[in-house]
């Protein structure tokens, strides 16, 4: 009876030790999964901030270009097709899709601003200019948070790909998440010519 009472003791410790171990596991895979939909909150709201200019300056050098309406539609267009696209960011297929139609925007402004060269009265303009300058500023925060986004990502994916918490991660359906990756090209320094 005693024997029994120890083997039944050791086996209680153990199941208390083994839940606590993956309790403690499981909370923490939960923590690094909201921290990774966090930062990419702030990802999506850098970029809605851009989308959010964007009419502004349209608008601002409609004023002084109306004959550039195609370039001021692609930008437009540009902006619509990126404000629609809905993300999952474990979703690597899905991660591309969205940084796709953010390049598409990107290049569209860079032509908007092809064309607001042409301008020296918009260039001058108190409002282009802060416009303009909110735009570059926008443009860091969507780096800075794309790069908080991809080091919480790291964080997790090292997390639940550790052995054992690998296995916990596999019996409780945590994946792996995507990363942003640079645009195709992006490692040539463009070319300016004056």
């Amino acid at each position: 009876m005693k024997k029994g009472l120890i083997i039944l003791g050791i086996i209680v410790v153990i199941a208390i030790i083994l839940y606590s171990s993956i309790k403690g596991t499981y909370n923490s895979m939960v923590t690094k999964d909201e921290a990774v939909d966090a930062a990419w909150a702030q990802v999506e709201n850098a970029y809605q901030r851009r989308a959010d200019l964007i009419p502004n300056l349209v608008n601002t050098v409609k004023g002084y270009a109306a004959h550039e309406k195609e370039t001021l539609e692609g930008v437009i267009e540009a902006r619509a097709k990126a404000t629609a696209v809905n993300i999952n960011p474990s979703d690597p297929q899905s991660l591309q899709q969205f940084q796709q139609s953010q390049e598409q925007l990107s290049s569209a402004l860079s032509r908007l601003m092809v064309v607001v060269e042409q301008y020296p009265d918009l260039k001058a303009n108190q409002n282009f200019l802060d416009l303009q300058a909110q735009l570059e500023g926008t443009e860091n925060r969507i780096s800075v948070e794309r790069q908080k986004f991809n080091e919480s990502a790291r964080d997790f994916n090292t997390y639940i790909r550790s052995f054992p918490r690998n296995i916990y991660a596999s019996v409780f359906n945590f994946e792996k998440k995507a990363y942003f990756q640079a645009q195709a090209g992006a490692e040539k320094a463009p070319e300016v010519k004056f």
